[in-house]
């Protein structure tokens, strides 16, 4: 432990936060190996604070630990030198996941041995005050000086924040001069105006999602979709997401997904049909139907019958009627007639059961009986494909005795391997058919 600790404080980081490091396993872990990779490279000596930095914020910020080792000899040679280029580093391994990655790409992507030289940023913000310089000598220095540095930062990508900010200020000193009382005073407020109560009008606001720019009527709709929402990924970009555990076929099987799709967002809302809705089904419907009408894409209303002790048609129907009652447009499943559709029929066409098409079955759903039973895995694990469709087919035309065999599927996490029991049976007949 001790090692540790001196390992961790050699890189710059304080006896404090190198403890804190330590009680966190995995960055612990993770850290260790992005340091003695670089001194590999560097020597003993050769991992400066500014280098160490690097090397924290990377092995705290990624998600694939198998691009470690790559991560941290870019962080040792020297291509990844400041916190923007490791952001745009952690981003395109992310987007990357399938090996090789190409060096060239990850160059280009990453600004490395791009050298922006202090002419050229001095030549940059020049261009941006003369641009707003109107404005500057009106406004003096209350004028938005974030502006000028966004505006200086978007033409020199890769440029360190601090030398444009120093520059920026230099050049509004040349201009303006110094501070005067006048400057250091409060900027007044300016008065609000009000709107009669019966002027109240819906306002189109601009929601940018995914790079593109949407108008959406009033601002309930898309209330769910700020912050984190506004985030989530794009059709085909499943990976992307935090703890997604991307396998050899990841990309093969995204690929497809996203050319049956067409590349369109596709959500659900799926409540249980065994009461109406309530306030708890808000962020359910507002995140789900919004976001879809945002992207352009379609939300499915699909009950989610699995229990039909507790399902009556009135629900069914009650449902129904609030969302198209909220303003949601009917929308059509593909292989269904209506707006709407059910987990037991899409359950009962995924197996060969007599009167259905012919599927092929799948690994991931091992049948077990109840004795003898294994909570973490299932006696089938190994079985293959081939027994599961006759069991599964003798279940749902209620062969078996109720809750003779239970439905488990195959887990494999980057946690943990285990079988998870997905259902019980029951000779129960669902209230729509």
């Amino acid at each position: 432990m001790a090692d540790i600790l001196k390992l961790f404080t050699s890189i710059g980081l304080s006896e404090q936060k190198a403890k804190e490091t330590q009680k966190n396993e995995a960055l612990s872990s993770a850290l260790t190996e992005a340091v003695i990779q670089a001194q590999r490279i560097n020597g003993t000596s050769g991992v400066d604070k500014a280098m160490g930095t690097l090397l924290y914020s990377m092995a705290s910020r990624l998600k694939d630990n198998r691009r470690l080792a790559f991560l941290s000899d870019c962080i040792a040679q020297r291509k990844i030198c400041t916190e923007l280029q490791l952001a745009a580093a952690l981003d395109f391994v992310k987007s990357h996941p399938n090996d090789p990655i190409s060096q060239k790409e990850f160059d280009e992507a990453c600004g490395v041995d791009v050298v922006i030289t202090p002419e050229q940023i001095e030549d940059a913000v020049e261009f941006v005050v003369k641009k707003h310089k109107e404005q500057l000598l009106k406004e003096r220095y209350r004028f938005n000086m974030g502006l000028l540095m966004g505006e200086a930062r978007s033409a020199l990508k890769w440029a360190d924040g601090k030398v444009i900010k120093n520059e920026v200020d230099v050049q509004v000193l040349h201009l303006l001069g110094p501070k005067t009382e006048a400057d250091l005073e409060k900027k007044p407020k300016a008065p609000k105006a009000k709107a009669a109560e019966n002027d109240v009008k819906t306002k189109k606001e601009e929601v940018t999602v995914n790079g593109a720019t949407n108008l959406v009527e009033g601002r309930s709709l898309m209330e769910q979709l700020r912050g984190e929402a506004l985030k989530f990924h794009k059709a085909g970009e499943n990976y992307k997401t935090e703890g997604y555990v991307v396998t050899p076929k990841t990309m093969e099987l995204l690929k497809k997904h996203t050319e049956i799709t067409g590349g369109q967002i596709r959500t659900r809302f799926p409540p249980e049909p065994n009461g109406i809705l309530h306030i708890g089904h808000a962020k359910a419907i507002n995140f789900n139907f919004g976001y879809a009408k945002a992207n352009n894409g379609i939300c499915f209303l699909r009950y989610d019958d699995t229990n039909p002790e507790k399902e009556e048609e009135k629900y069914f129907t009650a449902i129904k009627h609030m969302v198209e009652w909220l303003g949601v447009p009917r929308l059509f499943e593909r292989h269904s007639p209506s707006s709407v559709s059910w987990a037991v029929h899409w359950a009962s066409t995924r197996w060969d059961v007599p009167g259905t098409p012919p599927r092929k079955a799948s690994r991931r759903h091992p049948i077990q009986m109840p004795e003898p039973f294994n909570w973490l895995l299932s006696m089938w694990r190994s079985s293959g494909s081939t027994p599961s469709p006759s069991r599964m087919a003798e279940l749902l035309t209620l062969s078996l005795r109720e809750c003779l065999a239970t439905l488990r599927r195959k887990l494999i996490s980057a946690a943990c391997i285990r079988d998870l029991v997905l259902s019980v049976m029951m000779a129960k007949v669902h209230g729509h058919r």
